[in-house]
């Protein structure tokens, strides 16, 4: 009896021990250290090396002296137009083909032709504005820049909302008719 309890204990202890050590070896394998979690504080900064883009063709030299909400802004914007392209390649990928609506026509053009050249203005004009011989009109300039940029920067997220919204409406809506379709052939 004490011989199979020892076998017992000797059994259970390697597989622990083998166990461990192999959870171990997958996580060196993959590149995850087992137990260090690096935090990273959401409201800190964005550094631009940070900041990586999907979808939009922005030049770095442009952004630099941006403001972190206007960085931040931009990242949301990227984000939601790489939602949008995956609504659009999956409607390809089911070989079918949505009408381009006027709305979506702007939008496209706002984002990979009117973004980046506004981004191209707004810093020439900060770099205008730079030194130490500013003078009121400078700062006036550099402000309305900032203020006009924002107003855009807010357009193009409101428009992108609002096709992500019809996106999301027009799935509900097939939904309800495959529902209705479904429920009147089970009568």
């Amino acid at each position: 009896m004490s011989i199979l309890l020892g076998v017992g204990v000797v059994t259970t202890v390697t597989v622990i021990y083998l166990g461990k050590k192999g959870w171990q070896a997958l996580h060196r394998a993959v590149g995850i250290t087992p137990g260090v979690l690096i935090y990273k504080n959401p409201n800190e900064p964005l550094s631009l090396l940070d900041v990586t883009w999907q979808n939009l063709a922005l030049n770095v030299k442009y952004l630099n002296g941006l403001p972190d909400e206007q960085l931040r802004q931009l990242q949301r914007i990227d984000n939601k137009v790489t939602t949008y392209k995956g609504y659009q390649r999956n409607l390809q990928e089911q070989n079918l083909t949505e009408a381009l609506t006027e709305q979506e026509f702007v939008l496209h053009k706002l984002l990979h032709t009117r973004l980046p050249e506004m981004l191209t203005s707004h810093h020439h004009v900060r770099s205008t504005s730079a030194g130490d011989n500013r003078s009121h009109t400078d700062n006036i300039n550099t402000v309305q820049a900032n203020e006009i940029l924002q107003e855009v920067l807010d357009n193009i997220e409101e428009r992108l909302d609002n096709g992500l919204e019809r996106m999301e409406t027009q799935h509900l809506q097939d939904l309800r008719i495959m529902k209705r379709y479904i429920d009147s052939h089970n009568a």
